[in-house]
């Protein structure tokens, strides 16, 4: 970790040569010392960005900072708490916003000017940083690594947070490049395959044209290589461990793989424990899986963390627990099912979230036998999914017009 050393030379020079190994002492003691609180600091820092303490992470990466102003990786860290702050605002927290069920989570309102100010200043500065130790030896896994980390968030910010899909294109191309090199330079830097893996996964997936433009763009593709890049940085000790885990968990879900879905999400259970977003996680994995006892247990422990959890919550966060518990409950207890998904309707929430309540309380009353009020339920589904562009549920819904659940 490079360190400024003016302070020192300055003291040095000042003291002359006969105190040379005192102010060395002196010096060295001082700097390990600062390296152990920046190491504390950063740690802290993780972890608490990890569990949704936003500001106290950011607090943490900041008096990092001010003791190792030329480290890169921290202001990039900085940008990043910075960033799943604002996506946390907007209710972007789970797979489903992920997997293109609902692509519009919620009317996006821009981030507060302060907010958008220190992300720019933060990233940019990474990159400064990064760029210097470039210039100084080409050859350094370690400052592609930082370019390519920095460059990769900068494209998410740019692509989420601005929702300029094509403006992100530019150092998406970067971020992949430097990673692609660190790679060469260096091949058990397995956490530089994070961002290749997860641009070459999904890029697989896309259009024949999309794929095409990709490649145009600088941006390979390949679904098996991208999948194993991401299952060996979610395995490789590192700052980007944590990120890898979490996009394997899309990535599972994507591929109907749900057991090695659900044994990430417990990893990380374990890892961040106040993460009570990793329950609702659990929950609706094991309900994709059909599973709704084990997602009705997961969802009932996370639902008890919520309730004791005086922290923020993030846009609709309560509707989506009463949504997905309330569709656990529906072949366990259709009592308790109605009840919990009108408490749905009783809290803020997307039009999508809203629209797939509607749904759900249209199949229970299919089950009852009462099909005007099921078709009167799905048409609601129907327009509130619409909104949300949320295609399947819409699909669902009209599907379940014509033909009743049972």
């Amino acid at each position: 970790m490079t360190r400024t050393r003016v302070a020192l030379a300055l003291i040095l020079c000042v003291l002359g040569v006969a105190s040379l190994r005192v102010v060395a002492q002196s010096a060295a003691e001082g700097s390990a010392a600062a390296s152990a609180r920046v190491r504390e600091l950063r740690s802290r820092g993780l972890q608490r960005a990890y569990e949704l303490d936003y500001p106290e992470a950011l607090t943490a990466f900041e008096q990092a900072i001010a003791l190792d102003p030329n480290e890169p990786s921290l202001h990039r860290l900085a940008a990043a708490v910075i960033w799943m702050g604002i996506l946390f605002q907007w209710g972007a927290v789970l797979v489903d916003d992920y997997l293109g069920q609902a692509k519009d989570v919620v009317e996006r309102q821009p981030p507060s000017p302060a907010a958008d100010r220190a992300f720019r200043d933060h990233i940019t500065r990474s990159l400064e940083l990064a760029d210097q130790r470039l210039r100084g030896d080409e050859q350094d896994p370690d400052a592609h690594y930082q370019i390519g980390a920095s460059s990769g968030f900068l494209a998410s910010y740019v692509a989420t947070v601005e929702g300029r899909l094509l403006g992100s294109i530019g150092p998406a191309r970067r971020a992949f490049r430097e990673h692609e090199r660190v790679l060469e330079l260096s091949p058990s830097r397995k956490d530089a395959g994070l961002v290749p893996g997860i641009y070459r996964y999904s890029i697989s997936s896309m259009s024949l044209p999309t794929r095409l433009a990709a490649k145009l763009a600088g941006i390979g593709g390949g679904r098996e290589r991208g999948l194993r890049l991401l299952e060996e940085a979610a395995a490789y000790p590192s700052d980007a461990q944590a990120d890898a885990m979490f996009i394997l968990i899309v990535v599972y879900n994507r591929e109907q793989r749900y057991d090695e879905a659900l044994s990430v999400i417990r990893a990380l259970q374990r890892r961040f424990p106040r993460n009570r977003l990793l329950w609702l996680e659990s929950g609706t994995t094991a309900l994709r899986a059909g599973r709704a006892r084990e997602a009705n247990t997961e969802l009932e422990h996370g639902l008890t963390m919520l309730a004791a959890d005086a922290r923020p919550r993030a846009f609709g966060e309560e509707a989506r627990w009463r949504l997905y518990h309330g569709t656990a409950l529906r072949s366990l207890d259709p009592y308790q099912a109605a009840r919990e998904l009108r408490r749905a309707l009783l809290v803020q929430g997307p039009d999508w979230v809203r629209g797939r309540v509607h749904n759900e309380l249209g199949k229970l009353a299919d089950l009852e036998g009462t099909r005007t009020e099921a078709i009167e339920e799905y048409r609601v589904a129907v327009q509130l999914c619409r909104a949300g562009h949320d295609r399947p549920c819409a699909d669902e819904a009209s599907r379940l017009i014509r033909t009743p659940h049972r």
